[in-house]
């Protein structure tokens, strides 16, 4: 993947994780990846369709999953895909925290353990 696209994917992101909606200036420990939504592994390509802006945090979770489990019903479900789906659709703030409205929110969330205490500190400080 060349420098421009690259650049491509960072501006469109407005430089935050489209996962978790953290903004890279506040990260203190990680520069984010240009992640692959479907992996090379599923079939995914470099494509900007296929490519999203994603913190540390979030794309070590992710890793090469395409599903998980929603949690409050125990079906399996596809995770949160950011260039097919709307972020407010099926998440929302509730102070630092992301809370899944949909089972695929619940499950994204779940999986990417976009809760953890430090995830949530740092969202509580910027707002």
């Amino acid at each position: 993947m060349n420098a421009h696209r690259r650049r491509q994917v960072w501006s469109r992101a407005n430089y935050r994780c489209e996962y978790c909606q953290l903004h890279q200036d506040d990260e203190p420990y990680y520069r984010f990846h240009v992640e692959h939504i479907t992996s090379k592994q599923h079939g995914g390509g470099d494509g900007l369709a296929n490519l999203a802006l994603a913190c540390h945090h979030c794309n070590r979770h992710k890793g090469t999953n395409l599903s998980s489990i929603d949690p409050r019903t125990g079906n399996v479900v596809t995770l949160f895909h950011p260039r097919r789906q709307r972020w407010d659709r099926h998440f929302r703030r509730l102070g630092g925290r992301v809370v899944g409205r949909t089972q695929c929110g619940r499950a994204t969330v779940a999986l990417l353990c976009m809760n953890m205490r430090d995830r949530v500190e740092i969202r509580n400080v910027v707002g």
